[in-house]
C-alpha cells in the first residue's frame, strides 16, 4: 500500500514538474492494472509518449490553420480570406480523420482493457459446465449426470491471443422447478442479451427441443458461436439444418475429452478480429475519458468546416477551431482543471 500511495507522489511529482502528460500519469496506473500482456503493452505504448505525440501532430495541423487565420484577421486589406477558407477546410479534413483513426482505435483498446464479455447457454446437461472445465483446464464447475446442477452463474477469466474473455456459465434454460432456478433461468437469459458473446451449447445425442429453439432465438441477433456437444457418444440426433438457418459458425466438440477446444478459440479470434487487435503502431485508446475528448474535438472540427462553408466570419471559424485544442490539451493535462487531476491521481489510492 505505502508503495502504491509513494508511486502515485512520484508520478504527480513527475506530471507537475512537466516530465510526462496526463496521459502518460494515467498510462502508470493502467500498467499496474493490467489483466493480459497486450493490455500491458498499450499501457507501456502511452506511457512512452505514442498518444501524446499523435496529439502534437494534429494541434501542429491545427496551428497553422490558426496562424492563416490570425493573418486574415490582421491583414483584411490582402482580401485572404478565401485561400484561407479552402486551406483550413483540407487541413480540418486532416484533423478529423486522425481524430477518426484515433477514436476507432477504441474498439480494440475496450477489448484489451475489458475482455470479451462471453456467455455459456443451453439446456440442462447440455454440458455447459464441461465446457467452462475444458477452457479453464480444470474442474470449476461441478458436473453430474443430474440436470440442473448449475443454478447461479460461475464467472471465470482466461486469455485467448492476449484477450480476455470474461466466461460466464448459466444456469440451464428449462421449466423452472421452483422459485431460485426460475431467478436463475431469468438471470441467465439477462446476461446472454447482455453479452458481447454467446457460446449456444447443444446436445447432439438429442433432438432439438422447445427450449433449444428460444435459445437459438436469444442468438439470431448476436455475435455467437454454436455448439454441438458430446460427439465422443457417437449418436448424433440433432438436427444440424435447424441449426444451420441461423447463419453462426458450428463446433463439434467433446467437452469431456476437451476436443474442439482449440477451433473455438480460433473462431472467437475470427469474429473480433483478434489477430488484427495489433499494437504495432502504438496508439490504441483503452481510456474512456480520452474516448470522449477525442469525440468532442472531432465534433468541432465538423463544425468548423460547416461554419466554414456557411460563409461564417473568420474569428467565428476560429472559435470552434480553439475548442478543438482546449479538448486535446484536456487529455494531455495542459488545461485540466485541478478536479480532474485530484480524480485521477486518487486512482492510486484505491485497491492497494
Amino acid at each position: 500500500m505505502l508503495l502504491w500511495l509513494n508511486l502515485g507522489e512520484f508520478t504527480k511529482k513527475a506530471f507537475l514538474n512537466g516530465r510526462i502528460d496526463l496521459s502518460q500519469a494515467e498510462a502508470v496506473i493502467e500498467l499496474i492494472n493490467s489483466k493480459t500482456e497486450k493490455e500491458a503493452e498499450a499501457s507501456l505504448n502511452q506511457l512512452e509518449g505514442y498518444l501524446k505525440n499523435e496529439i502534437n501532430k494534429i494541434k501542429q495541423v491545427i496551428l497553422e490553420i490558426m496562424t492563416d487565420i490570425e493573418a486574415s484577421i490582421d491583414y483584411p486589406e490582402y482580401d485572404i480570406e478565401e485561400v484561407t477558407n479552402t486551406k483550413a477546410l483540407l487541413k480540418l479534413d486532416e484533423i478529423q480523420e486522425k481524430l477518426q483513426k484515433l477514436e476507432d482505435s477504441f474498439k480494440s483498446g475496450k477489448i484489451i482493457r475489458e475482455g470479451i464479455k462471453t456467455a455459456i447457454i443451453g439446456t440442462p446437461n447440455a454440458g455447459k459446465s464441461s465446457l467452462l472445465n475444458a477452457i479453464l483446464k480444470e474442474d470449476r464447475a461441478i458436473v453430474t449426470e443430474f440436470a440442473g446442477t448449475t443454478r447461479d452463474t460461475i464467472e471465470e477469466f482466461i486469455t485467448v491471443n492476449g484477450i480476455p474473455l470474461k466466461i460466464i456459465d448459466t444456469a440451464g434454460i428449462r421449466e423452472a422447478q421452483d422459485e431460485v432456478e426460475k431467478i436463475g433461468i431469468k438471470k441467465s437469459k439477462e446476461i446472454a442479451e447482455n453479452s458481447d458473446l454467446v457460446i449456444a451449447i447443444f446436445d447432439s445425442t438429442k433432438k432439438l427441443n422447445e427450449k433449444d429453439k428460444e435459445i437459438l432465438e436469444i442468438i439470431k441477433d448476436k455475435k455467437a458461436i454454436i455448439i454441438i456437444n458430446k460427439i465422443d457418444l457417437g449418436k448424433n440426433e440433432i438436427e444440424r439444418d435447424y441449426l444451420e438457418k441461423y447463419n453462426k459458425p458450428i463446433i463439434e466438440i467433446s467437452a469431456l475429452n476437451k476436443q474442439g477446444i482449440d477451433e473455438l478459440y480460433n473462431e472467437i479470434s475470427k469474429i473480433f478480429d483478434l489477430n488484427d487487435v495489433n499494437l504495432n503502431d502504438g496508439i490504441t485508446i483503452t481510456n474512456i475519458r480520452h474516448l470522449e475528448l477525442i469525440k468532442n474535438a472531432k465534433k468541432y472540427a465538423i463544425k468548423a468546416k460547416d461554419t466554414i462553408r456557411n460563409n461564417m466570419p473568420i474569428d467565428i471559424i476560429a472559435i470552434d477551431i480553439k475548442e478543438i485544442i482546449e479538448s486535446l490539451n484536456t487529455i494531455t493535462g495542459e488545461n485540466a482543471t485541478e478536479d480532474i487531476i485530484n480524480e485521477i491521481f486518487k486512482k492510486f489510492c484505491l485497491g492497494k
